[in-house]
């Protein structure tokens, strides 16, 4: 859905510029819902106060969570429809590179939706995604988002979740998953209970992971020292300082 962006790579908003069509074109094809729209216009205010860049705090958690991704027994990565629009790509790769899985997950679920997501992903080479049975629920929640498939996300003891809801984010973490969690917010709450808050656009965040996963393959004790050493709290905390600090 990229090829038809007209404006240059050297313009200096290109990537947000990029970031909102590929919305647009998601919405236009079912993938993405009106309501992504305005959560990516909420994100792209948060990344520009961050620099719109990878800071060193959130490279170190994407290599945290390229880390938890390998060393699980059952990674399932949880695809709604923004990250589908934005990362489809991407998405595929990380899965390829690390072993997890892809589920397709929503909030304003539907049948076509479901259909239309998994569709685009083995487009772009996935294979087996998971997310049309949904025979089973995450305890603690009322809406759409609860239904997972049994031998996905409900089984999985690492849990990617892109642009993730709060209340969500919440449950999984009472069901005593390890939660990867990519926001441009640091004060959501999802970024505040996950495991591995990682702050960056998940345009760079899931190629970022994708590249550590890469460097950490087969080497198990790089990858329990990329995951002791990170420190949520102070990712969080660096975040919201250079939000704080940012510049007029």
């Amino acid at each position: 859905m990229t090829e038809e962006v007209s404006v240059p790579e050297s313009h200096p908003r290109y990537e947000s510029l990029l970031t909102r069509h590929r919305i647009e074109a998601g919405v236009e094809r079912g993938i993405t819902s009106k309501q992504g729209l305005i959560a990516e216009g909420r994100g792209e205010a948060f990344d520009y106060l961050l620099g719109e860049e990878t800071t060193d705090s959130a490279d170190r958690a994407a290599r945290a969570a390229a880390a938890y991704l390998l060393s699980a027994e059952h990674a399932v990565v949880s695809v709604n429809g923004n990250a589908a629009a934005l990362v489809p790509e991407e998405l595929v790769e990380l899965a390829d590179v690390t072993g997890a899985e892809l589920e397709v997950n929503l909030f304003n679920r539907s049948r076509e939706r479901i259909e239309a997501i998994a569709d685009y992903l083995r487009e772009h080479g996935a294979e087996g995604v998971k997310g049309l049975d949904a025979d089973a629920r995450i305890p603690g929640l009322d809406h759409e988002r609860a239904k997972v498939d049994s031998d996905g996300i409900y089984d999985a003891d690492v849990v990617l979740v892109p642009l993730e809801d709060g209340d969500r984010a919440e449950a999984l973490g009472e069901m005593g998953k390890t939660e990867l969690v990519v926001d441009l917010n640091p004060l959501s709450r999802s970024p505040q209970v996950a495991t591995v808050p990682i702050v960056d656009n998940i345009i760079r965040a899931i190629p970022t992971i994708t590249d550590h996963a890469r460097e950490l393959a087969g080497d198990p004790a790089a990858q329990q020292a990329a995951i002791e050493t990170f420190d949520a709290d102070a990712a969080l905390a660096d975040a919201k300082r250079r939000i704080r600090e940012v510049e007029a």
